[in-house]
């Protein structure tokens, strides 16, 4: 499949993982985790993941903020990192995350190519609008969406189906980039045209769906998308 970029109006870009990086909270804090510090960030972001997926299902709602908590102390205590402390830091700076390093530049080339650009994320409003002031990308958004306007997690339809809503576009008018492969195919199954942006090295799911073009990090994406 190739980008039918002529028909792309928008740019939707997942929050956490894609240009927000999750592991600079648990990286802050290395003196502190030492040995433990990547093996609590994998297992914090496994377990948050997991627990949006099973209250999905379990039609048990609660916002990504207590569902971040859970998995944290789910993993704290997997690891026995008893410190309240710590775990306060660790929230506090998950508020803080850094974005990747090619961030700023693909966001500002897209929007001065008059492409709307918004965020479509699991995170809750106030954790969102907290990750987008530390990061100084306000000025190159015109939206940030969360699953809250629609009260159920990704890769439920109804979260992609707000985005074409608050955008005022079809599927295929968006092109939708995210670093979680599960979520790049679910986006595609909906009808968007989907960049999957493979920071990880994932293989390729067996799942609906297929997306147009696959890169490793978000500096390749101006290339797939504006003209010349």
């Amino acid at each position: 499949m190739t980008i039918d970029r002529k028909a792309i109006r928008a740019c939707v870009f997942d929050a956490y993982g894609t240009l927000f990086d999750v592991a600079s909270a648990t990286a802050r804090c290395q003196e502190v985790l030492g040995e433990k510090t990547s093996k609590l960030s994998s297992l914090w972001r496994e377990k948050q993941l997991q627990y949006t997926w099973l209250r999905a299902v379990q039609g048990r709602h609660a916002d990504f903020w207590q569902v971040t908590g859970d998995a944290l102390d789910y993993a704290m205590d997997a690891l026995d990192l008893g410190d309240a402390d710590l775990r306060k830091r660790l929230m506090d700076l998950y508020l803080r995350l850094d974005v990747f390093a090619e961030v700023p530049d693909v966001l500002q080339r897209l929007k001065l190519s008059g492409m709307s650009m918004a965020i479509l994320s699991n995170g809750s409003p106030s954790m969102l609008a907290a990750a987008v002031e530390h990061t100084n990308i306000a000025s190159q958004l015109d939206l940030v969406i969360s699953v809250e306007e629609v009260g159920v997690y990704k890769p439920h339809p109804a979260v992609y189906g707000r985005a074409t809503e608050r955008l005022g576009l079809a599927p295929r008018q968006i092109c939708f980039l995210s670093s979680n492969s599960w979520d790049a195919y679910a986006a595609s199954a909906f009808g968007m045209q989907v960049i999957w942006c493979n920071r990880y090295g994932q293989r390729a799911e067996r799942l609906p769906g297929l997306p147009e073009a696959e890169v490793r990090d978000l500096a390749q994406v101006p290339a797939l998308l504006l003209a010349g």
